[in-house]
């Protein structure tokens, strides 16, 4: 009965999440009726003492990276900086290898620190006009930008600014380039899966002749031809992210050492634990440099509009942040529960770490819709179990980092996942015209995972 009550718990969240109802308010009633079907007198308790414990921890721990993610996007795009990189790529590869074109443009703007659903507002212009010349179905673009935008950019490339491969570093005392090979090889893996896939579509479509189509809705206008900035220095902000966030994952721990103490006036020293947050830390500041950056070279666009576009991106990352914690804090209950025990037992029976990581931390990711937060959920429960697991089988914590923040960006991408949501709404189209492309490069990921544990058993490289 308590499995059935957890596992009811978890399909009632994933019901409404695809409902379409907020997870923030519904997330503490699924978990606190799991609660009262359990022990009824607990119920209080474990909202205060356990469910705003732990949401309330992670908003400490991860807001700043959400909310300065958001504003770094937002000056990206309100500088003209996106539209120049798009341009440029496009450039570059051809407007015949449209798909290839559109996965790129993704790939650079997701890896730079810009906002996955940044980048589907900014992208999606240049998809629609490069579809439609090339006539290829519309519906097979948000396929298209879902490769590029929610798999290898996101988690699996070491340095990754994006919050899934930040997560495990606090788990694991990693940084965000662990296990930098294995990354590497999953994100080639991905990218010629995924291609394959995308232009096999594109092939059946043509020899039906079937076209972009027309009657559709949510159509862009066409690409303003204005003069846009210098690519080189649009990418600038994007290389400060990356290569700061890289040298102070180094620099902070030799500054500040292991703990850092503050005394000033306060009665007690603030003692903080360097080593737990400093790829936090590194994150931050890269992103805080990579905003200066934006505003060095495009001041004047960026003022003429800083103070509506931070009201959004700050609206935005509000809400991404408080939909996760949520999700953490529901986790946390329902990993409190004994119903929970029974399913940790059952992952437990995997023999192999790396796979029992992988499928526990992927399955919960799917439940809730939410990579981030399913990996949260799963770490939170699971991580010691998983550290002594790895150091029994010699397996460095790196290689769980990488395989956990791959794993959370498998089937999180379910038909409830918010991200699918915001992509087919602005695509105008739906589920069941594009969902299916969608899964195809959610399967593709999530192959890739396991594809990189057998990697790693048979040459040992990180």
């Amino acid at each position: 009965m308590s499995f059935l009550i957890a596992l009811g718990a978890l399909a009632l969240l994933m019901f409404v999440a695809y409902r379409g109802y907020s997870v923030i308010l519904f997330a503490p009633v699924c978990a606190l009726l799991a609660v009262l079907l359990t022990d009824p007198v607990a119920v209080p308790a474990m909202f205060t003492g356990l469910f705003m414990d732990k949401m309330v921890g992670f908003v400490k721990l991860y807001f700043p990276v959400f909310l300065l993610g958001a504003v770094f996007g937002k000056v990206v795009e309100l500088s003209g900086f996106s539209k120049s990189i798009v341009a440029s790529v496009i450039k570059i590869v051809g407007r015949e290898r449209a798909m290839l074109s559109i996965v790129l443009v993704c790939a650079v703007l997701t890896y730079g620190g810009v906002s996955l659903f940044v980048v589907v507002f900014a992208v999606y212009p240049f998809a629609a006009e490069m579809f439609k010349q090339g006539g290829i179905p519309k519906r097979l673009i948000p396929g298209t930008i879902a490769l590029g935008a929610f798999t290898f950019t996101m988690d699996s490339l070491p340095g990754s600014p994006q919050i899934q491969n930040i997560i495990p570093t606090t788990f694991f005392k990693t940084d965000t380039w662990a296990a930098p090979w294995l990354g590497v090889i999953g994100a080639i893996f991905i990218l010629i899966i995924g291609l394959a896939y995308l232009e096999w579509r594109r092939k059946a479509a043509a020899a039906k002749g079937e076209g972009y189509g027309e009657g559709h809705t949510n159509e862009p206008e066409p690409v303003a031809t204005e003069k846009l900035p210098n690519a080189f220095i649009a990418l600038l902000p994007l290389l400060v992210v990356g290569v700061m966030n890289k040298l102070l994952v180094t620099a902070i721990p030799a500054y500040y050492g292991k703990t850092y103490e503050v005394k000033l006036a306060m009665a007690k020293p603030l003692v903080t634990q360097v080593t737990a947050i400093q790829a936090i830390w590194a994150v931050e500041g890269a992103l805080l440099l990579g905003i200066i950056t934006v505003l060095i070279f495009a001041f004047k666009p960026v003022a003429q509009k800083f103070a509506e576009g931070t009201k959004a991106a700050v609206g935005g990352s509000l809400l991404a942040s408080m939909n996760t914690a949520a999700e953490y804090g529901f986790g946390a209950v329902i990993a409190a529960l004994p119903g929970f025990l029974v399913i940790q037992s059952a992952l437990s029976a995997i023999p192999n770490p790396l796979v029992n990581e992988a499928i526990s931390v992927t399955v919960l990711a799917g439940i809730t819709g939410s990579a981030s937060g399913g990996m949260s959920i799963a770490l939170a429960a699971m991580a010691d179990q998983f550290i002594a697991a790895a150091q029994a089988a010699n397996i460095p914590l790196e290689v769980l980092h990488r395989i956990a923040s791959m794993a959370s960006g498998g089937m999180d991408t379910l038909p409830h996942n918010g991200a699918v949501i915001t992509l087919l709404t602005v695509t105008g189209l739906t589920h069941k015209t594009s969902y299916g492309d969608i899964f195809a490069v959610t399967c593709i990921k999530t192959i890739a995972v396991f594809f990189v544990i057998g990697v790693y058993y048979l040459t040992g490289i990180v």
